[in-house]
């Protein structure tokens, strides 16, 4: 069930673009959203854990084999968060169905969503590949600068509490650029892959729109992308096992998101 309700609506202007108006939301609505991903969970679970299990699968095996490339470990680690807007795909499609009351899809029906829009769905997906391997770089850089000849063989060594004490800048420096990264991100695809899922828009319009949509409602989409990121770490520091549910909670919460902050067709 969605979680539209009446909100103040903006109507952004872009040249040669034709967006859609933006909602401005308060800061209950992130709660509703994942209120509103654990109903569509429960109304389709067999999908939502099969899809679950399988993208930790995939984070857990990405990271582990890794492990001894200390820099490499990282990237995936936290670059994770970077291509799960693309993964989560196959959660909007369920949400999308389970709003409009349809009977929910076959086991790889969802896997197919992209045909909806697949030029700007597949462009999409090759900036996210873009962007995980410029930060990919970036890590590898900062590893060579603050931790050469520091010993460190593998990321648990990495993330124990006595090398963070000891490396303090290097931790400063990483949790910098990352972010700023991760906002970029996030700023971009928070709004557009459901939207380009969604609806036959092009690429820029999409990406424009989450953009807009994440400027006109910044403390509260702040606050969304920490909630995202702090469940995120919690999938990942239980060896990506809690991520089987976290990650399609998210998914799902992130459909009704965008219900919410785009003004409907």
């Amino acid at each position: 069930m969605s979680t539209h309700t009446e909100h103040p609506v903006f109507h952004p202007q872009a040249a040669h673009m034709n967006l859609p108006a933006i909602r401005s939301v308060t800061f209950e609505q992130p709660f509703h959203w994942l209120r509103a991903g654990t109903q569509d969970m429960a109304k389709a679970w067999p999908l939502s854990l099969f899809y679950g299990v399988v993208f930790a699968l995939l984070g857990y095996g990405l990271v582990h084999a890794a492990e001894d490339k200390p820099h490499l470990a990282m990237a995936l680690t936290s670059g994770f968060l970077f291509i799960a807007p693309v993964l989560a795909t196959v959660f909007y499609c369920v949400s999308h169905r389970l709003e409009h009351h349809h009977k929910l899809p076959g086991l790889f029906v969802p896997l197919l969503s992209w045909r909806a829009n697949p030029a700007s769905l597949g462009l999409f997906a090759l900036t996210l590949v873009f962007v995980l391997s410029v930060w990919e770089r970036i890590s590898a850089i900062l590893v060579g600068l603050f931790l050469n000849g520091s010993g460190i063989g593998g990321l648990s060594e990495l993330l124990s509490l006595s090398a963070v004490q000891q490396h303090t800048d290097f931790v400063l420096a990483y949790l910098a650029f990352g972010g700023i990264l991760a906002l970029m991100v996030f700023s971009f695809s928070v709004v557009s892959l459901p939207m380009l899922l969604h609806r036959k828009v092009d690429f820029a319009t999409a990406l424009v729109t989450s953009f807009m949509a994440t400027r006109l409602n910044f403390p509260v989409m702040l606050l969304w992308g920490v909630l995202i990121a702090g469940l995120v770490v919690v999938g990942m520091a239980t060896d990506f096992i809690a991520m089987a549910v976290i990650f399609p909670w998210l998914g799902h919460a992130s459909w009704h998101a965008y219900r919410e902050l785009v003004e409907r067709e």
